[in-house]
Parts: C-alpha cells; structure tokens; sequence
C-alpha cells in the first residue's frame, strides 16, 4: 500500500498548514506524530538542526548550535514540522546547553517511546570554550538498552572535524 491513511496521520495538524505559529517559549505540546509504517524493521532516522539557538540562563546571551537528533523508532515517528517549530522555541528559553539536549532528548522519550535515540548539541564558542552535549537512551529491557551503554562508553573517541564553528 502507497501513502498514509487517515489513521496513521491522525493528530498532524502542522503539515501543510499555511498559518504556523512559532511559539516565544518552550512548547513540547507542539509536538506531532504519525505511526511507523515499518515497525518489523530497525532503522535509524536522523534530524540535523544546524541552526538550534537558546539563551544562557545566567547573562540572557544567545547560544548557539548544530542538534542533531537520531534515533531508532518503534510505533511512532517524529513529524518534521512539528520537531521544527519545536526546536524554534528555545529560542527564548534560559538553560544550560547541556540542558538543552537532555530536555529534548526526554520529550521525545516520553513522545515517541523510541527502541533508541541520542541527541548532540554541538555549540559554537562563547568565551573561548564551545560545549558538545551528548546524551542517548536505549529502552530498558531491550537490545537497544547494551547499545546505548556501548555508544555513550565510546562516545567521540575519536572527534570528527566539526565545521560549524
């Protein structure tokens, strides 16, 4: 079968609706899903936000980063827009980078309930230091629980060259 039923796009109301609004604070409501058409299937799906801003809780100055966002899906699935305008409203919240990730990393645990899923916030320096926040989970009881422990364990042994800065 082609294409998604009303039923596996059921509660996206974001897509294709030409009147967003971008909230001026932290909104994890504006999170949408839709079901994974490949559940039998384990297969990773990676957001890359290169343009993810947040303000220091202490000065109030902007941070900001490159998120990148990758996980391992079970029932349901991360709609784009949403995670979008999601990421957009940090844009006035006050917290540490590190944070950041793990915040996001819980609303999308709690969302999505996914078999795995890492988020890495790389931020450009302020002050001569840049901060890189790493953070994963892997469902308890699951494979994917022994993965999470093994890629934080090896967790940029060996870093990449990071060109956003």
């Amino acid at each position: 079968m082609n294409g998604r039923t009303k039923d596996e796009t059921a509660g996206i109301s974001l897509l294709g609706n030409k009147e967003t609004v971008y909230a001026d604070a932290y909104s994890p409501g504006v999170l949408e899903t839709f079901i994974n058409k490949h559940q039998e299937n384990d297969y990773f799906v990676k957001f890359n936000c290169p343009e993810f801003t947040s303000l220091c809780p202490v000065t109030g100055q902007p941070d900001f980063a490159a998120v990148y966002i990758s996980y391992v899906p079970d029932v349901r699935m991360a709609e784009s827009k949403s995670l979008k305008l999601y990421l957009h409203s940090f844009r006035n919240h006050g917290d540490f980078h590190e944070d950041c990730m793990n915040i996001i990393m819980k609303d999308l645990i709690k969302l999505l309930e996914p078999k795995y899923i890492e988020v890495w916030g790389k931020f450009t320096p302020r002050g001569g230091i840049s901060i890189d926040p790493y953070c994963n989970y892997g469902k308890p009881g699951t494979k994917w629980e022994q993965v999470a422990f093994d890629r934080m364990a090896k967790h940029d042994m060996y870093p990449e060259k990071v060109d956003n800065r």
